[in-house]
């Protein structure tokens, strides 16, 4: 489902142009009160690319070794799927270069923006972590993950669909490291209802 949402996001950016939904999104959000400027440029370091070996520490005292491998995997798996493969294939530039009235906040106004490299880092963490962490603390992961992708719209380092296909990519490289390297059984050690009772014949 990940490679497919990239694939579609990446074949709508293909022009290099923003259709005036999407523009719409951005400005929207690019225009938020400047008071907000602090608090979301720390969420946007949270995909930047040592952040899967700081978490890697506390999976590393846990003995989560399969967990400790992913996510050092992770970073160069983003190098070049990211880097190398979806920006060698698709180039769409920073709302800097292709609209006007972009608010920059501290961030270039060139460059390829098409996928946001900080959404590949932090779908990719979330879907390590997934089958590790209880459902509530998933879905603090997930609005952390988001509040990343609107901070990089909101400082004006990207689209809408920039982050949505990093995001994508990132889900997708998370889930092919879960493959690889394996995940924990869920419910192992569970007994089923009835299990260990001694069957019993119906009475004549």
């Amino acid at each position: 489902l990940a490679t497919a949402l990239t694939a579609l996001c990446s074949w709508t950016v293909s022009s290099g142009d923003v259709g005036p939904v999407e523009e719409a999104v951005f400005d929207w959000v690019n225009h938020w009160p400047d008071r907000l400027e602090e608090p979301l440029y720390a969420f946007q370091l949270l995909g930047v690319l040592g952040v899967p070996l700081l978490v890697a520490i506390p999976a590393l005292v846990l003995r989560r070794w399969r967990l400790v491998l992913a996510l050092a995997l992770l970073v160069p798996l983003k190098l070049l799927v990211h880097g190398e493969v979806v920006k060698g294939l698709v180039q769409r530039q920073r709302p800097g270069s292709i609209l006007s009235d972009v608010v920059l906040r501290d961030v270039p106004s060139a460059g390829v923006a098409y996928p946001s490299g900080h959404a590949v880092i932090t779908a990719g963490v979330v879907v390590l972590l997934a089958p590790y962490v209880r459902r509530r603390w998933l879905v603090v992961l997930v609005v952390l993950a988001l509040l990343n992708s609107v901070a990089r719209v909101y400082l004006g380092a990207h689209a809408p669909l920039d982050v949505v296909g990093g995001a994508a990519v990132g889900a997708a490289i998370g889930a092919t490291l879960n493959l690889l390297v394996g995940v924990p059984a869920r419910g192992r050690g569970v007994r089923a209802p009835g299990a260990g009772r001694r069957a019993s014949l119906p009475a004549r």
